[in-house]
């Protein structure tokens, strides 16, 4: 067995193929790209019980991740994060079978170490020596000590209003940092323009490279492995840019390609907050993709995008697995994340939180069922988000 199974990358708007073994960003239709394996090689040679045995870091499925070389794999020691039964707090919601994915373990506290692992591991394999970026946070503070790991020079814009914590991670490592007074987009639009006059950067920013879905992906890898290779009924998953249940509806489909798993597929949910849900509305409006949310707002700050370059996909994979899109108020999510607490004793992020919120409503509604197994996605340590709790 090769250490990865790569093959190509693929257009999901156009189909045009591509080789991966480039610096690459967006397809020439303006697309996302997706990564191809060949798969018939895994199922041939890898079996569940040769991953089982493996360090239980999320490079146990190298096979299924883009890294040619394991030379090549820049690791804090990322992966295979607890799934958690919450039995308290599902008692009160109604949903006895409520489980937790808590990313809040991670290197940097949150899911995003998933994706810059990946992605800065590939992109040093193909001969980037220089990243740029904007993000809400998280993401610029994981991309930032997985370059400095790497080698590399990093530049990161983030809004003024990020978290702090976040701004002093992204400095202690020693990459260069950008206040912008604004949202998202604001970070984008500077980074774009730094990068018309500074040479050698690869724009890493969400979906405009292939490799961060590979590393967010692992998420539903690991969460079909912990569950005995059974699916549960329902994923949660807090969506802003959408990779992460981009990543988990991908990986879930290779695996039942593979034959590992059984369908169908969990309905997967994508929660939003109600001061920015551009997905909640192109969902319930019957659109194949979302237009832009004004005046974005939420203490959920991790999700404040008002337009997701993969809303496309993200519509796409809950419309295929029969899920949903839901979106919660704030004070919700605030409510949830200390009822979280005192009743389980973790301290989840409010974007997590909102996950809880959106429990209480679709158990409410009825659309999920009392023995439904249902996941959950903590995507960071409520610790980086001190300001949500008063003293």
């Amino acid at each position: 067995m090769r250490f990865s199974a790569l093959t190509q990358l693929e257009c999901p708007k156009c189909g045009l193929r591509h080789d991966p073994d480039q610096v690459i960003g967006l397809c020439s239709c303006g697309s996302p790209l997706l990564v191809r394996y060949d798969l018939d090689e895994i199922r041939a040679g890898l079996t569940k019980d040769d991953v089982a045995a493996r360090p239980p870091d999320l490079w146990r499925y190298h096979e299924l991740l883009p890294v040619r070389d394991p030379a090549n794999v820049v690791t804090l020691g990322e992966g295979m994060t607890p799934l958690l039964r919450l039995p308290a707090y599902g008692r009160e919601l109604g949903v006895e079978n409520l489980l937790m994915k808590d990313e809040g373990r991670i290197p940097t506290g949150t899911f995003k170490a998933r994706g810059a692992a990946v992605g800065v591991s590939r992109a040093k394999e193909v001969g980037v020596r220089k990243i740029a970026m904007p993000t809400n946070g998280n993401a610029g503070s994981a991309w930032a000590a997985y370059a400095v790991r790497a080698g590399m020079q990093a530049l990161i814009a983030m809004p003024e209003a990020a978290p702090e914590i976040c701004r002093r991670e992204v400095s202690v490592v020693g990459a260069e940092l950008k206040l912008i007074d604004g949202l998202i987009g604001d970070a984008g639009v500077w980074i774009r323009e730094q990068l018309a006059t500074r040479e050698g950067y690869q724009d890493v920013s969400t979906l405009k490279e292939p490799y961060r879905i590979e590393g967010k992906k692992t998420m539903g890898l690991e969460i079909a492995e912990q569950l005995g290779w059974q699916l549960p009924d329902v994923i949660l998953y807090p969506t802003g840019g959408g990779v992460g249940l981009i990543g988990i509806w991908k990986a879930l489909n290779e695996l039942l390609e593979l034959g590992w798993v059984e369908g169908p597929l969990p309905r997967l949910v994508a929660v939003q907050a109600s001061g920015c849900a551009p997905i909640v509305q192109a969902w319930e409006q019957g659109k194949p993709e979302s237009e832009p949310w004004p005046d974005a707002k939420t203490v959920a700050f991790g999700i404040t995008v008002p337009k997701a370059l993969g809303d496309f996909l993200v519509l796409r994979a809950i419309q295929e697995t029969g899920g949903c899109a839901v979106a919660v108020d704030d004070e919700e999510i605030l409510a949830a994340q200390r009822r979280c607490a005192e009743l389980e004793g973790s301290f989840v992020c409010p974007e997590g939180a909102a996950n809880f919120a959106a429990v209480a409503r679709l158990r409410e509604s009825g659309w999920i069922k009392a023995g439904e197994r249902v996941v959950a996605l903590n995507t960071g340590t409520g610790l980086k988000y001190p300001e949500t709790v008063p003293l």
